[in-house]
C-alpha cells in the first residue's frame, strides 16, 4: 500500500487542478532514459556483499563494510591510525560494498520504472534473482545491520554514521513495492523479502548506532528517517511512519532550517553547496514518502515559517545561476553540482511551479562521478509517484 499523495503515473498534474499550469508527464521525460539505459541490466548477474571483503573488516562476510570518507593514513605515521581531513575523499578506502548497493540501486530502479513505462513483467521478472541474492539466499544475502559501516582505520570498527550508506536501498524498497502490486513475486519470496527489511528497521531504530545517527542532526538524520520511513512502507509499520512525519515537523525541519530557509550545519561544512543540495534533496524526498492527502508534509510550515517550500525559495537561485553563490566553494567537487535534484521535481509538482521543473529537466541525470552518485539517492522517480 502506497501512503504518498499519490498522481496519475501516466501525466503528473498539480493536484489535478483547473487553474494549475500544464500538465507535466514524466513518463514521456523519462520514457527514452530509461529503457535506453535498461539494456545494460537485462540478465546480468547479481553482485552482493559477499563478492568482495575487506581485510580491514571485522565483519563476517555476508556484513557490509565501508571506510570514513575523509580519513587518511597520517604522514608522520603510515602504520598508525587514520587521521581526519573534512570534505576530502581518500580515494584508497574501501568502496565495494557501497558500488554493489549503488548497483542495486540502479538494476532495482531501471528495471522497475521500465515495467511502469512499458507494463511489461519481464523487466520485474529479470530483477527478482537479485532481490533473492540479496535478501534471501543464506550464502549471499546481506546481514540486516550496519554494524561495520564507515569504519577508520586504528579508531574505530564501525560507526552509526555509515547509515547513510544505503540510503540507495530507498528506491529498491519503492521497486519492491512494484513488484508487489504486479503480484510478480511469490508469497515465500515476498515475505522473505520483507522480513529482511523488518529487521534492518528494527535495527535502524533500535541499535545505539541508530540512534545515535537519528540524532546526528544534520542531513544524516534526515537520510535516517528517509530510509525509516521507506522501509516502514514497504512493511506497513504505521507507527513507525507515524513516527517520521512527527519527526520531520518538530525536529529536522525547525532544527536544521534557519529562518531564510538555508541549512546553517551544512553550510558550516568544507562542502557547503553540495550539503546544501543534498539536505534540501533528503528533505524533499522524506516529504514525497510520507505525505497523504490527509498529511501533506511539502505544505507543512512551522509556527515561525519553517517550511519545505522555504528551503525552495532559498535554495533555487543558487541552483539557476551558482555564480550567485555567496558562500564559499566547496573544497571538492563543487563545478560538478548541480545535477538533476530531487527537489526540483518533487517541489516543482508540488508547489506549481514551472521554473523549477524545466530546470530540473535541463540538468544532467547521469552521474559521472562518485562522488556525485552517492549523493544523489533518487536516481528513477517514476518509482516515487
Amino acid at each position: 500500500m502506497k501512503f504518498i499523495y499519490t498522481f496519475s503515473i501516466l501525466c503528473l498534474t498539480f493536484f489535478s487542478c483547473s487553474d494549475t499550469p500544464e500538465k507535466f508527464d514524466l513518463v514521456a521525460v523519462e520514457k527514452e532514459r530509461v529503457l535506453s539505459k535498461v539494456k545494460q541490466y537485462n540478465s546480468i548477474e547479481p553482485i552482493t556483499v559477499t563478492d568482495s571483503f575487506c581485510v580491514r573488516s571485522t565483519g563476517t562476510k555476508n556484513d557490509f563494510y565501508s571506510e570514513g570518507d575523509y580519513w587518511w593514513p597520517n604522514p608522520e605515521d603510515l602504520n598508525g591510525p587514520y587521521i581526519r581531513r573534512d570534505g576530502l575523499s581518500n580515494p584508497d578506502n574501501f568502496k565495494a560494498h557501497r558500488k554493489a548497493v549503488i548497483r542495486l540501486n540502479h538494476i532495482a530502479g531501471c528495471l522497475a520504472s521500465s515495467y511502469i513505462i512499458t507494463k511489461d513483467k519481464t523487466y520485474l521478472e529479470q530483477l527478482i534473482p537479485h532481490l533473492e541474492a540479496w535478501f534471501i539466499k543464506p550464502e549471499t544475502k546481506m546481514t540486516p545491520n550496519l554494524l561495520y559501516a564507515q569504519a577508520i582505520k586504528g579508531k574505530v570498527t564501525g560507526r552509526g554514521i555509515g547509515i547513510i550508506d544505503t540510503v540507495h536501498l530507498v528506491e529498491v524498497a519503492l521497486a519492491i513495492e512494484v513488484l508487489e502490486e504486479a503480484n510478480i513475486l511469490k508469497s515465500s519470496q515476498l515475505q522473505s523479502i520483507k522480513q529482511w527489511f523488518k529487521e534492518y528497521l528494527n535495527w535502524l531504530t533500535t541499535h545505539s548506532f541508530g540512534i545515535k545517527e537519528r540524532d546526528n542532526g544534520n542531513n544524516h538524520s534526515v537520510c535516517w528517517a528517509v530510509q525509516v520511513a521507506a522501509f516502514a512502507r514497504l512493511v506497513n509499520d504505521i507507527d513507525k511512519l507515524n513516527y517520521c512525519r512527527n519527526f520531520y515537523k518538530n525536529t529536522l525541519l525547525p532544527n536544521q532550517m534557519a529562518s531564510n530557509g538555508s541549512f546553517p550545519k551544512e553550510l558550516s561544512r568544507t562542502k557547503p553547496y553540495g550539503y546544501s543540495l543534498f539536505n534540501l534533496d533528503a528533505m524533499s524526498n522524506l516529504c514525497q514518502i510520507l505525505s497523504t492527502t490527509e498529511d501533506n508534509l511539502f505544505d507543512y510550515k512551522t509556527d515561525d515559517g519553517r517550511s519545505l517550500k522555504l528551503g525552495m525559495e532559498f535554495m533555487f537561485p543558487f541552483i539557476n545561476d551558482k555564480a550567485n553563490w555567496p558562500y564559499q566553494d566547496d573544497v571538492m567537487y563543487f563545478n560538478d553540482w548541480p545535477v538533476r535534484q530531487s527537489s526540483l521535481l518533487f517541489g516543482g509538482i508540488q508547489f506549481n511551479n514551472n521554473d523549477y521543473l524545466n530546470l530540473w529537466k535541463s540538468l544532467d541525470f547521469e552521474f559521472k562521478l562518485e562522488e556525485i552518485e552517492r549523493n544523489m539517492p533518487v536516481k528513477y522517480p517514476l518509482l516515487w509517484y
